[in-house]
Order: structure tokens, then C-alpha cells, then sequence
């Protein structure tokens, strides 16, 4: 399911997805961002995001989900993904041995990304990567 706010300069949108559908949620970002320089980078965090959620949460369960906020302005596109929690950890970027086959994926989103926030909750974690723009006023896709 998803939705679409405006408010004001910014545009928010958001959906839930279960684990298999995390290739859609790299093209419902490509397609909201389609035309920007960030298109790319926004995908492949959402794409890391959303494997993380699968991998180390109970989203990745049988009835697991996780939810999806993009967030659109002159200055910003913040991505969020919030996972459906079952770990007693927060998640944190590592540094990976240099043969080890996971344990990259947030430290690559923090090298893409402006600012990474990373807030915990009973019902889960939610991690937002921000990337600045350049984006004139009136110039974002909403």
C-alpha cells in the first residue's frame, strides 16, 4: 500500500513491503526520484535498508514487513526504512573483514549518504539516510 502527502515545499511517501518484495521497493524509489542526479544512490540505500531489515529483524519472518518513508524537499530526500524489530540490538555500521560476505551494508550507506539516523523503538528500528540537494526551490518531483 501506498501513500502520498503533500505539506507545504516537501512530498512524503510511504508503503509497507514484505521480504520478497524488496526489488520493488528499489523501483517505486527510482520511479519517485526519476530525473534526479540522487536517483541511483537513493535506490541502492533503500535496496541496503531493506536487505538488513530481512537479514537481521523479524521482518524477514514468514509474516514479517518492513515500511518504507521517502521524504522529498528542496534541501533533502531522506529515506527511512522502519523494520518490524525482534532484535535487542540497534543496528550499526561495521567494520567487515575484507573476506567476510555481509557486514557492509550500512557502512556503505554512511559513505553514500549526508547523515544517517538511527532510532529504536519497542516495535522495531527506523534508519533514515539523508542526501542533500542541490534542487532549486520548485524543482523536486512533487
Amino acid at each position: 500500500m501506498e501513500k502520498r502527502r503533500h505539506s507545504g515545499p516537501a512530498c512524503a511517501f510511504q508503503r509497507t513491503a514484505v521480504p520478497e518484495e524488496v526489488s520493488r521497493a528499489r523501483r517505486w524509489t527510482r520511479d519517485i526520484l526519476a530525473g534526479s542526479p540522487l536517483a541511483e544512490d537513493a535506490e541502492l540505500i533503500v535496496s541496503e535498508l531493506s536487505a538488513n531489515a530481512i537479514l537481521h529483524t523479524a521482518s524477514g519472518q514468514q509474516s514479517g514487513s518492513f515500511h518504507l518513508a521517502l521524504a522529498v524537499s528542496s534541501q533533502v530526500v531522506a529515506l527511512s526504512v522502519t523494520d518490524d524489530g525482534g532484535t535487542g540490538t540497534a543496528p550499526k555500521a561495521e567494520h567487515a573483514d575484507q573476506n567476510a560476505t555481509h557486514g557492509r551494508g550500512l557502512g556503505m550507506v554512511s559513505a553514500i549518504a549526508h547523515r544517517v539516523v538511527i532510532h529504536d523503538s519497542q516495535a522495531g528500528h527506523t534508519v533514515t539516510a539523508e542526501l542533500f540537494t542541490s534542487i532549486r526551490p520548485g524543482g523536486h518531483p512533487c
